[in-house]
């Protein structure tokens, strides 16, 4: 099982490249906003239930896809609500039960990342949408921990569909054998 973990700022590009490589591999796309959207629906952002809630159920879903042997791709945006350690918590779920868990860091430049920040794919979620508040989470220059980097990929350099490829490529991923959706 490979958990191939994508991690970055907001618009950096870590949906559309997951999107990707779990269409090429036939891996699930386990994304930062399934469980922060559904979470969002019963509590605030941040509060003590969201951020323990969203932690166990991440978790959880690694642990039992390590055991069934069900690779996945996960987003992940670090930010200051987000308990430290949760990498290597993400690490130990994966690694208890035989899998590996590859760390992509996806970057973006600021100019590239403003330009981006409103786009209409952003909508789709409840994802960072507003410039304003991008910068003034900027402002606050809040150190967050960062996960591990196995592979680092600057997306203004790189398009997605070669990010893919070379994050493929790098750890050797095999497609999976096609999954029942229902």
């Amino acid at each position: 099982m490979d958990l191939v973990f994508l991690h970055g700022p907001a618009a950096a590009g870590k949906l559309t490249v997951a999107r990707l490589l779990g269409a090429r591999l036939d891996f699930g796309v386990f994304h930062n906003h399934l469980v922060v959207d559904a979470l969002l629906a019963v509590f605030p952002f941040g509060s003590p239930e969201f951020v323990r809630l969203r932690e166990e159920f991440w978790l959880a879903t690694f642990d039992e896809a390590a055991k069934s042997g069900t690779s996945l791709v996960f987003t992940f945006a670090p930010e200051p609500t987000v308990g430290e350690g949760f990498a290597e918590r993400a690490r130990a779920a994966v690694e208890q039960h035989g899998g590996g868990v590859r760390f992509v860091g996806l970057e973006v430049g600021v100019e590239e990342q403003e330009r981006r920040i409103d786009l209409p794919s952003r909508h789709e979620f409840e994802k960072l949408t507003d410039l304003a508040t991008l910068r003034s989470i900027r402002a606050q220059g809040r150190v967050v921990e960062r996960p591990p980097v196995d592979l680092r990929i600057d997306t203004e350099a790189v398009g997605p569909e070669d990010a893919a490829a070379r994050i493929v490529n790098r750890f050797d991923l095999r497609p999976m054998p096609p999954r029942r959706r229902w």
